[in-house]
C-alpha cells in the first residue's frame, strides 16, 4: 500500500442522517408529511445522481429532477432551483463528521501514506463540506466527480485518481461505504478496496469489511 483514497459521504461524514433529517423537515414545510418522504427522497437521489455520474445529466439538472419527481405539478427550473435551495439549507446545517474520520486520515498519513478523496460530487459542494468540517487539512488530495469524464462505478475515476497520486492501482487501496461504487468497481479497476460496513449490511459480501474507521490498518 503506497496510499489511501476515501470515499467522502457516509464515509467520513454522516450525508444520510444529514439528507434525511433535511428532507423531512423540508417537505414538512412544503406540506408533505407521509412517513415515506426519507426513502423515496434517497430513491429519487441515488436515481439522479447516477444519471449525473452518467454525465446525462448536469449537476443543477439532477437537483431539479429530484425535486419534479419529488412533488406533484410542473415546475420550471427557476421553481426547481428555489425549491431545492430550502433543502439544501437544510441538509448543509446537518453535515458532520463520522467520530473515526479524523483520527483514521491522521493516522494513514503518520504511516507516511498520502491521503486522497474520490467522491461522487461536485467540487464545489464537497470542498465546503471538508471546509465546514476541518477535514481539508487533513488530507493531501480531493479528486471529485466533476473534476473527471465519469464518476464512480466508472473505472476512469478511479484510474484519474491513481494518475494524479502518480501510482499504479495495485498500490493504492479504496476505502469506502458502498459495496458496488466504492468496492467492487475498484477492484475492476485494478485498486486494493475495503468496505465500511457501519450497519453490518453486507456481512456475506466476500469483500475485506470493517465496522468502523477505527478498524482500519495501514502498512506500507
Amino acid at each position: 500500500m503506497r496510499a489511501v483514497l476515501f470515499d467522502l459521504d457516509d464515509t467520513l461524514i454522516d450525508q444520510q442522517t444529514a439528507a434525511r433529517e433535511a428532507v423531512v423537515a423540508w417537505a414538512a414545510e412544503l406540506g408533505v408529511t407521509d412517513p415515506d418522504v426519507p426513502r423515496r427522497w434517497a430513491h429519487l437521489s441515488e436515481r439522479h445522481l447516477a444519471r449525473y455520474q452518467r454525465r446525462e445529466l448536469t449537476f443543477d439538472e439532477q437537483r431539479r429532477e429530484r425535486v419534479r419527481d419529488f412533488l406533484p405539478g410542473p415546475l420550471t427550473d427557476r421553481e426547481a432551483d428555489a425549491l431545492f435551495a430550502g433543502y439544501l439549507t437544510r441538509y448543509e446545517a446537518g453535515w458532520t463528521a463520522f467520530e473515526d474520520a479524523v483520527p483514521t486520515l491522521r493516522r494513514a498519513r503518520a504511516a507516511g501514506l498520502p491521503v486522497a478523496i474520490l467522491t461522487n460530487g461536485d467540487e464545489t459542494q464537497q470542498r465546503r463540506k471538508l471546509e465546514r468540517l476541518s477535514l481539508s487539512a487533513e488530507i493531501d488530495l480531493l479528486v471529485a466527480s466533476s473534476m473527471v469524464a465519469a464518476g464512480k462505478p466508472d473505472p476512469r475515476a478511479f484510474q484519474h485518481a491513481v494518475a494524479l497520486l502518480g501510482l499504479r492501482g495495485a498500490d493504492v487501496l479504496m476505502v469506502g461505504d458502498s459495496l458496488e461504487k466504492d468496492v467492487l468497481a475498484a477492484r475492476a479497476a485494478g485498486l486494493e478496496a475495503v468496505l465500511v460496513d457501519r450497519a453490518d449490511a453486507h456481512p456475506d459480501a466476500g469483500v475485506p469489511r470493517v465496522r468502523s474507521l477505527h478498524d482500519l490498518a495501514f502498512v506500507r
